[in-house]
This record gives structure tokens, sequence and C-alpha cells, in this order.
């Protein structure tokens, strides 16, 4: 792959301190002033009436299921740092959201096929403080985690803004709602909890070595601490570094992070994550006779990894790490973990998806089946489970299309905010879903009223039908395609003089260009639609909603990969509007 070592080798805690000096040059006050930004709305507002998002993947056409099979990734799209736990036959897996809102988006399953949203964890602003911060900055990372003994569900995670750093929620049952977080007094990134049977608790992380004794680039460490479950807090004088560098030190292995205890046979097994968050990622697994070690590591690390193969290979998936292990109902262990899907240009235009596969826990050490060639688009459905994935509320696999037409009670799940609640901006009414502009555009680290879809496919339509008459060139809406505040598309209605026009621009290191523009003769309602094939995306529209034009020809899908823009999220397709619009019609 023709991906820069440095952008993609980097942990979460170096990208971390370049993010947070970044978040503070760019303070601009929305703390102080989000009273002021919802308050002023403008009375002009745009209403969808429809969001219709097909997916059209090569990889799902050449390999259809069998009545025995399904699809990983369980979770497509921007859906990283998978995380799971159970109770009983109940499996709950989160996710990390960086900052998008509603934070940790958190999914249901009996089988750990079918997979149902059931909410978000981090759902108010109580708990999720990201007004002002880069979209790759906020929460990283959560763990989830049931404790049996006081009959008890914690989500430990970094949120990396609002002044929480290391943040710990609970709940007697997720689908009612979690408690408000408890800053922790630790440093480090990618907290776990583990109970052990004795009813004791600890608390493992990444850390950076004991001040001095830092020996190269990438050189962290994981800790354990006691953690004291009365108080939510770890106990001071307790940690402990459990590994230092990673599997052998004399190696110079980079960023061990994102560490999970579990107990099985009377022993202590320790995962990690080693390699970076790119392409020489891996999974590598520890055990001792001891929470609090020494450590052996196993003699086949890594247990999982795609760093071996050719960059060019059908179907390929890359970047496999970050893994969490749970028994499954029959008994046998399953792992989730994030990968990337690129496309034809090798470019990450999905984001870190959540795969799935089984263990084979018959030896000493757990080993991902399969975990160790190239990853395959489908697995065996296990024993006695019907695959429902798309039906009943169950999310959807494969080519897939999902429709909206704004008429249930709710916003559906998949819907999200950035930086801010999704209802500070959106009213459902009778006739659609209305957005209110806020003083904001989606170049601002700033909260912004557009509401988000994750991409899910390279091959995809999603189109819109909009309603809008803008008073004047700071009037916009339409569609935006957003990698981050300094990547993005923006393909929508503005005004200029008595005219009303549609454009398409293009925004890269911030810096904005009109690609196209139209002038339109009415201002009547509108159907906006955005075609991915690859890397080549089209921006079409119709007046007639079944007519489409083309605007602006193909262009270039690279500021919407993680290669271009950076960062941890993958791209988001937005129903956009703003008031102060800076992208004038020629």
């Amino acid at each position: 792959m023709e991906i820069s070592k440095f952008k993609f080798t980097l942990s979460r805690s170096q990208q971390i301190v370049t993010l947070f000096a970044f978040m503070i040059l760019s303070f601009n006050g929305v703390a102080r002033g989000k009273n002021k930004t919802e308050g002023n709305i403008s009375k002009n507002t745009p209403l969808f009436t429809q969001f219709i998002y097909q997916g059209n993947d090569q990889v799902y056409i050449d390999n259809p299921l069998l009545p025995d099979e399904f699809y990983t990734p369980i979770l497509q799209g921007c859906y990283p740092d998978p995380s799971i736990t159970c109770k009983g036959k109940d499996y709950y897996l989160v996710n990390s959201s960086f900052a998008i809102f509603p934070g940790v988006p958190i999914f249901h399953s009996t089988d750990l096929v079918n997979w149902k949203q059931i909410g978000h964890v981090l759902d108010r602003p109580s708990q999720l403080k990201i007004e002002d911060c880069g979209i790759s900055a906020g929460v990283y990372a959560p763990a989830i985690k049931y404790n049996k003994y006081n009959d008890t569900f914690y989500m430990i995670t970094t949120q990396f803004s609002g002044g929480f750093g290391n943040i710990v929620v609970k709940t007697k049952d997720p689908l009612q709602g979690w408690s408000d977080p408890v800053k922790l007094q630790f440093a480090g990134i990618d907290p776990s909890l583990f109970f052990d049977d004795n009813g004791k608790a600890y608390v493992l992380h990444n850390d950076a070595p004991d001040r001095g004794k830092e020996l190269y680039q990438g050189h962290r460490v994981i800790k354990i601490w006691e953690y004291d479950l009365a108080t939510d807090q770890v106990i001071a004088g307790t940690d402990k570094i459990i590994v230092d560098g990673g599997v052998d030190i004399t190696k110079k292995p980079i960023w061990i992070e994102g560490p999970h205890l579990y107990k099985k046979d009377g022993r202590y097994y320790l995962m990690c994550a080693e390699g970076g968050t790119g392409d020489w990622h891996s999974e590598v697994i520890f055990v001792s006779d001891d929470p609090k070690g020494p450590y052996k590591p196993a003699p086949n690390n890594p247990i999982l990894t795609q760093r071996y193969f050719p960059t060019k290979r059908d179907n390929k998936v890359d970047w496999a790490g970050h893994a969490d292990l749970v028994e499954g109902p029959n008994g046998k262990y399953y792992g989730v973990f994030l990968g990337i899907r690129p496309n034809e240009k090798q470019r990450v235009n999905k984001g870190r998806e959540t795969f799935i596969l089984p263990i084979d826990w018959t030896g000493e050490f757990p080993v991902f089946e399969n975990g160790l060639v190239p990853l395959t688009p489908k697995l065996k459905m296990p024993q006695g489970v019907e695959n429902k994935t798309g039906k009943d509320g169950f999310v959807p696999n494969g080519n897939f299309k999902f429709i909206d037409n704004f008429d249930s009670e709710k916003l559906d799940l998949r819907w999200v905010g950035i930086r801010g609640p999704r209802e500070s901006f959106v009213t459902k009414t009778k006739k659609g879903l209305q957005i209110k502009p806020f003083p904001t555009n989606i170049k601002e680290v700033k909260p912004t009223s557009t509401l988000f879809y994750r991409q899910q496919h390279d091959c995809f339509t999603a189109t819109t039908t909009m309603d809008y008459n803008p008073k004047s060139e700071t009037e916009l809406a339409g569609i935006t395609c957003y990698q981050n505040e300094k990547f993005n598309y923006v393909f929508g209605l503005t005004k200029k003089g008595k005219d009303y026009y549609l454009l398409l621009a293009r925004t890269e290191r911030g810096k904005s260009t009109i690609l196209a523009s139209v002038k339109l003769d009415s201002h009547s309602p509108i159907s906006l639609q955005v075609e991915a094939k690859g890397d080549d995306y089209r921006f079409n529209y119709s007046v007639n909603a079944k007519d489409f034009v083309n605007l602006g020809g193909s262009v270039s899908g690279d500021i919407l990969s993680t290669n271009v823009a950076g960062g941890f999220t993958g791209p988001l397709i937005g129903l956009y509007a703003t008031s102060t619009n800076d992208v004038i019609p020629q």
C-alpha cells in the first residue's frame, strides 16, 4: 500500500497529543456560546422528505450467502474499536465514536450474528462534551464489561475533550440508559475493566513508560491498577507495569495498547493490540497465574494480523486488530476486531469496521481461526442460528437499501450529529424532517446543523428530496460528503442576487473550491444524489424526482479517505443546512 508509515503507524496516544494541540489553537468559544448558536436559528428552514441509501459492492455480488453463512464485517462503515460483553444469553457490543453525537453506539445480540442497535451509551450533554473538538478527538476505544458480582454493566473509555480524560459510566440495564461519567484519576488511554471471581476489580490501560525510560519512538507500556467498586476509582499506589514495550522489547515493538484481561481455567490472559493502528496492526496474547503478572507472551504471537500479505489481493481486508473476546452461546469463543476494506485505489473510504471470527482455544492460548491468512467476506453460522440480518430490526449486511421517509416518531438510531445533539436542530413534522440552520458551517470546529449517515459501501447511491427557499448567499442546504472539517464536499442550494443556484464545492485542507454551479429556474422541491463507484463520486440533481442531471462530472473520493484526510473516522453523508455559507456560486 502506498500509505505514509508516519500517518498510519502513529498510536492513538501520539495522535491525541497532536489533536490536543490543534484543539487548543482552534478553540473558538463554542462552549461559552453554545446557547447563542442554538438560539440564533434562521427561520428559513429546509424540509427533507425522504432519504434513500443503496449499497452495491461487487464483493457481495460475487459472494452470495448460502443458508448457513453470514457476512463479516458485521457492522459496515465507521464502527471501530469494538468491545463486547455478555450477561447470560445477551451480548452487548460498543464502538468508538470520537466527536459523533450521541456517542458510543451499543448493539445487542443473542447469537453473535444478528445485531440490533439499542441506543448509544453517551447520549446526553452531561455525558459527552465534544462541542469544540475535531472530528477525531472525543471518545476513544470504549470497553464494555458486565460484573456478575454486583449485576452491573460498566463502560470505560477515554474522552479526550471537555476536561474529562478517562471516565467510567455504568447501568443495571443497557436498555434503560447509563449514569453520568465519573472522571478517573490516571493518565494514558484505552482503559478496560476486569472483574475477578474473588470479587476484586482491576483497570488496565496503555501508558507512557516511566519518566526517562522511553527507549524508542512508539515505546508504550500496559499498566494495571486495583479498582474500588464502591468509589469507582483506582486505588492509589496499586499501579504496576505488566507489559513493557510489547511481546519482545528487544525488537522495539510499537504502540502496545487496547488491553483486555480474561480468566480461563484459573489463569489470566492479557490480550493487546500491537504495531500501530495501520498496516502493521496485530493482536497479541500473554498469560499469567496472577492478574498483576508476571506475564509470558505466547510463542505463536501475533494471534491475529493481515500485515504479511500482498498489497493487491482480492477482497482485501487490512489493519486487523484492537480485538475483544467473548464466550459464545455454545461455549465456543469469538473475537470482534476492527479492520478496513480499501477501494480499488487502496484508499480507505468506509472507515474502520467491526469484524468477527471464531476463536480456537483448544491449546494454551487462544488463536483467531483463519486470522493469520487473508480474511474472507463470509463465515459459517454458529450451530442452530438463523441469519436474520436486515430483517425485524436487525442490522443489515451485504448490499442493502435504507429508506427513511422521516415519518416515524423517533429518528432512526443510524442518524447522528457532530459535536452536539441532533435534537438541537432537527424537528419532525407531518411533511418531513426540518433541519434548522445554525450560524456555523461545515468547516468550523463547532456543532453544525447536519444529520449524518455513515458511508457503508464503496459503491452506493444516497438520494434525498429537499424543499428549500434560501433568502441569500449566506444560506445553503443540501448534501455533504464529510470526512472531517477540513476535507469534505458540499452539494447544496443557495441564492445569489435574485437567482437560485445549486453548487458543488470541494474542501481540501480547509480551503474550498467551487467545482460547478448551475442556476435553477425555480425553488421547487429538488432531489439531490451522491453516487459513488469506488474512488469516483458523482453529484446529481433532479427537479422532477426522476430525471437526474450530473453537476461537476466525476470527482475523486480521495479527500474522503483516511489516507488523505487522516484521523480515525470514516466518511459520513450528511443532510446539511447553514446560515453562514461561505461557498458562493460563480
